[in-house]
């Protein structure tokens, strides 16, 4: 059997809560690694919630510095809208230091929801 554990680094950036409104993740620093895969994780949904989460990017760790991630640099799809008890992940190509998930509520009452960037083909292996 292979060894999936070694060649991955894992960071949390939106704590798994339950969320009531819009939300930015933390920053999630790429560097010594070339390939970064956002996972998101969710639980219940009350007030029929419509909620929506994308993938930012950027050269600096400034909350305004961060875009939105472009097509071209996606790999899969998210929905437009997550379902409750749920796993979501989109792969990144592009080439910004740091990557972070936003959480968008357009109704309802809350979700429960987590995500975690997996950050793999390590420049140096194995990943403590």
């Amino acid at each position: 059997m292979k060894d999936g554990i070694s060649g991955l680094g894992l960071a949390q950036t939106l704590a798994p809560a339950v969320v009531t409104a819009n939300g930015n993740g933390t920053a999630v620093d790429l560097q010594g690694f070339n390939s970064a895969t956002l996972v998101v994780n969710t639980g219940a949904i009350a007030g029929d919630g419509l909620y929506a989460v994308k993938l930012q990017e950027s050269d600096t760790t400034t909350s305004g510095d961060f875009t939105d991630v472009g097509a071209g640099d996606l790999l899969g799809e998210l929905p437009d809208a997550l379902d409750a008890n749920s796993v979501y992940k989109q792969g990144y190509k592009g080439t910004k230091r740091y990557v972070r998930a936003v959480i968008t509520k357009t109704s309802g009452t809350s979700i429960a929801a987590g995500a975690v960037i997996l950050r793999g083909h390590p420049y140096d292996a194995p990943v403590a």
